[in-house]
């Protein structure tokens, strides 16, 4: 496989003038009729997801809470104060930073595999999720609180941010960035962070190595309304600028020389596109720990129903990663009583096979890695 080109036939974008799926015609009907129907499942998933626990509450009565906070008094209400309690101060934070998380995580990889151009790239490829784990993990071994209980998600997100920031200044010269150069750059800095990972839980004692441990399994157990707030803003702004680059994505498609013959500015792009990427993997992995495959297989999926187009891509694995986690966290905390399973556990089960089965498939339709 050739790092920095697709694995698979190129899809090439349509020109500027010319019918494109999702802007005339059955292509309008098919882009939109997806995305509404992930919203419709998301919205579905949310519902059910609110509801279950220990103290269980059908969807109808979860919409009606909502519908009653609302102003509109339509619906049944949860029948004990415990109910509203329990949706309200546990389960509405919880479904709300799992749509963040997801949404973060597929929108990033979607941008990723546009980047260097090849459907098996992902967020970690840069050093994010492996930078965010050392600034956690240092924050847990020292003991800081200069953020108070915000503290390691402070660091986990600067430290996501900042390495980057070092992946890409790295794989600078000349003043542009190879993109083989890149990814090698960002294997060699994911190695050093894994090696300080280990040092930092040699250094410290069994509760350190507990935390650290806990936080690289990846939960939704510590949401709050607090945590929504604040990763909310971040996952929103990714978005936006991801929405915004989806156009000059699809002419990237085409190469770097006929992009730039097309009026793109690929080297800025692809600055535009890593921080934004930094920017959602790590709000997202801030406060929850690592979410691993979400952001690999996601996209590939949303590309195989609704081709290579980033303007119906981009938006169709935000809400398919919403789906995914969402549904993920409401397995790991129901299918054992009164245990929940780590979310990062639960993702890596299923997106690791689901991850060979993508190799056998574009393996298949390349004819081989050559």
């Amino acid at each position: 496989m050739r790092l920095g080109t697709p694995t698979g036939p190129r899809h090439t974008p349509h020109p500027e003038g010319t019918a494109e799926p999702g802007r005339t015609g059955t292509g309008r009907v098919a882009r939109g009729g997806l995305l509404a129907g992930l919203a419709v499942t998301l919205v579905a998933a949310g519902l059910l997801a609110a509801g279950k626990g220990q103290v269980p509450i059908s969807p109808t009565e979860v919409l009606g809470s909502v519908l009653h906070r609302l102003g509109l008094d339509l619906g049944p209400l949860p029948s004990a104060v415990q109910g509203e309690n329990a949706l309200w101060l546990v389960r509405f934070p919880r479904v709300l930073l799992a749509v963040i998380v997801g949404a973060s995580l597929g929108c990033a990889g979607a941008l990723m595999q546009g980047i260097f151009g090849n459907p098996l790239a992902e967020p970690g490829v840069v050093g994010v999720s492996a930078g965010a784990a050392v600034g956690a993990a240092a924050a847990i071994v020292s003991g800081a609180t200069l953020f108070g209980p915000w503290t390691t998600a402070a660091a986990a997100f600067l430290g996501g941010i900042v390495t980057t920031m070092i992946v890409y200044a790295m794989s600078r010269a000349n003043g542009r960035t190879e993109v083989v150069t890149l990814v090698l750059t960002g294997v060699a800095v994911n190695a050093t962070a894994g090696a300080l990972l280990g040092l930092l839980m040699f250094l410290t004692d069994d509760d350190g190595v507990r935390a650290i441990a806990f936080w690289q399994l990846g939960s939704l157990s510590q949401a709050t309304w607090a945590a929504v707030a604040v990763a909310a803003p971040c996952a929103l702004a990714g978005l936006t600028v991801a929405a915004v680059l989806a156009r000059r994505l699809d002419l990237l498609a085409l190469g770097d020389r006929p992009a730039r013959h097309l009026g793109v500015d690929t080297e800025r792009l692809r600055i535009t596109a890593i921080v934004a990427t930094a920017l959602l993997t790590a709000s997202a992995v801030a406060f929850t720990g690592i979410v691993g495959f979400v952001g690999l297989v996601v996209p590939h999926l949303i590309r195989m129903v609704a081709g290579p187009a980033h303007r119906l891509l981009i938006p169709a694995s935000a809400l398919a990663g919403a789906v995914v986690v969402v549904t993920g966290d409401l397995i790991a905390r129901t299918v054992i009583d009164y245990q929940e399973l780590p979310l990062g556990v639960l993702t890596a089960v299923v997106g690791g096979p689901a991850f060979f089965w993508l190799l056998r498939r574009t393996r298949a339709r390349s004819g081989g890695w050559g």
